[in-house]
């Protein structure tokens, strides 16, 4: 039987075999150029963290470095100037997935749904992301994020409202896929302590496990990456080479299929150093002065 190179692709990607780092680079801006579907934003300078407060200057400067590169942007909180970056991306003709930022603090959480709700009625949003990660940190219960989900989809209209949280979190909790109209699947084998050589196939199947808990919704991929320093995670390793290779496998297979990803991310942020170990600042496509990697 004589091989159908074509069909690897429904397995794993041929697009880097045998090509040294060199050529590799160079496959990676070929595909940075064609652009992205979408890119997380990485407001925060070096010496910054969240709870500073962001001036437009540097967002304004950010989005126009990533604009080229991408169609959508993805923002993680509606408050200390991030409401700003949905309004100066709009200028510059990007659509927006914005996220509410929720946690255990009840005053906050009010203020990050009031300015999301205020966005989305101004005409910013494009998607609306009620809370980030919430399940997985155990910051809000089930009945507590579901409330705050339908309170975001009666005082907005013709906004698409969803919730992100890793994959396996949509089949394990029902009620919050339901309440949701998208279903925004955060997909990292990476974390999961996956080899390189079978990331691809790993987020293949953590797509599919999130489609199918969404029933026919549609799932966007709203988080997935590869770091290109710092320690590893059992078969994870973190550089270069495997930072260039996991880009382009998920750009390819996502095309391909014309599924709706948003790379992680767009610059290194060194505070993530904190509640991510010494792999948390080297998740950009920039670094964190702003310069492109590869």
């Amino acid at each position: 039987m004589s091989i159908r190179e074509e069909k690897f692709f429904a397995l794993g990607s041929t697009e880097c075999a045998h090509k040294d780092i060199n050529e590799l680079k160079t496959l990676y801006k070929e595909y940075l150029s064609r652009g992205t579907h979408g890119l997380c934003f990485s407001p925060y300078m070096d010496g910054q963290e969240p709870g500073d407060e962001l001036c437009e200057a540097q967002i304004r400067r950010r989005i126009e470095i990533i604009k080229p590169y991408t169609k959508w942007i993805r923002s993680f909180s509606c408050t200390e100037g991030n409401e700003l970056i949905p309004k100066i991306a709009k200028e510059y003709g990007l659509k927006t997935l914005v996220g509410a930022w929720l946690g255990d603090d009840k005053e906050i959480n009010k203020s990050e749904i009031a300015g999301l709700i205020e966005l989305a009625n101004q005409g910013y949003v494009d998607i609306a992301a009620v809370g980030n990660e919430v399940m997985y940190r155990g910051d809000l219960t089930e009945e507590e994020l579901i409330q705050h989900i339908y309170n975001v989809k009666q005082s907005i209209k013709n906004v698409p409202v969803g919730y992100v949280d890793a994959y396996y979190e949509f089949a394990d909790r029902p009620n919050i896929t339901e309440a949701c109209d998208v279903v925004l699947a955060n997909c990292y084998p990476f974390w999961e302590g996956c080899d390189q050589d079978y990331a691809l196939l790993y987020m293949k199947d953590m797509y599919n496990r999130a489609l199918k808990a969404g029933q026919g919704k549609k799932v966007i991929i709203t988080e997935t990456g590869w770091p290109n320093k710092g320690s590893n995670l059992y078969g994870a390793f973190p550089s270069e080479e495997n930072a260039i290779k996991y880009f382009i496998n998920s750009q390819q297979w996502s095309k391909e299929e014309d599924i709706d990803m948003f790379y992680f991310s767009s610059f290194d942020e060194s505070w993530k150093v904190g509640p991510e170990g010494d792999v948390g600042a080297s998740w950009g496509i920039w670094d964190k002065n702003e310069t492109l990697k590869f």
